[in-house]
C-alpha cells in the first residue's frame, strides 16, 4: 500500500496561479527563478510591441516582456498588485514576464488537468497546454515555451 501512495505523490504538479485581467494562469513552479515587485524597466528600442525593455536583477540585466500583450491584450495596468515572474527555461537566459497579480500555489494532480483540444489550438490559444481543475475554478496552465520562443 505505501508503494501505492509514493507512486501516486508523483503525479502532481504546483503551479503559480496568477491573474491577468479577469483570468487565471498557471505557471509550472519548476521554471520560476523569482518574483519580484514592479520596478522601472529600461526601455529597448526596435524590439517586439510585447518586450517591455530590460530591468537589473542584482546585477543581471534581464529582458521583460508583457503577458498582457503577447496574449493580444489590452495595456498593463500598473497596480501595487502588479509583479514581474523570473521564468527560466532549461538552457535559456532568464526572461521577467510581467503579470497583474500573484494569487497562491496550487498542486494539481495529472487526472485533474485536461488537455486543450488541437482543433481548438488557435494562434493565440497555443499558449495554453492544458486546462487545470482545483475546488471549482478552472485555471489555463500556460506553455512556456510557446510564450517565450519567439
Amino acid at each position: 500500500m505505501d508503494e501505492l501512495k509514493a507512486i501516486g505523490e508523483y503525479d502532481t504538479t504546483q503551479y503559480i496561479v496568477i491573474n491577468i485581467g479577469d483570468e487565471q494562469y498557471g505557471i509550472d513552479i519548476k521554471f520560476v527563478e523569482n518574483i519580484v515587485r514592479m520596478q522601472s524597466i529600461t526601455r529597448v528600442p526596435s524590439v517586439q510591441e510585447y518586450f517591455r525593455g530590460v530591468i537589473n536583477l542584482r546585477g543581471e540585466v534581464v529582458p521583460v516582456m508583457s503577458l498582457r500583450r503577447k496574449l493580444g491584450l489590452e495595456d498593463d495596468e500598473i497596480t501595487n498588485n502588479t509583479r514581474i515572474i523570473i521564468i527560466k527555461l532549461e538552457a535559456n537566459a532568464p526572461i521577467g514576464v510581467i503579470v497583474d497579480e500573484v494569487k497562491e500555489v496550487v498542486t494539481l494532480e495529472n487526472s485533474s488537468v485536461d488537455s486543450v483540444a488541437s482543433s481548438s489550438k488557435k494562434e493565440e490559444n497555443s499558449y495554453i497546454n492544458g486546462i487545470g481543475k482545483t475546488g471549482g475554478t478552472l485555471i489555463s496552465l500556460l506553455d512556456l515555451n510557446m510564450v517565450i520562443s519567439e
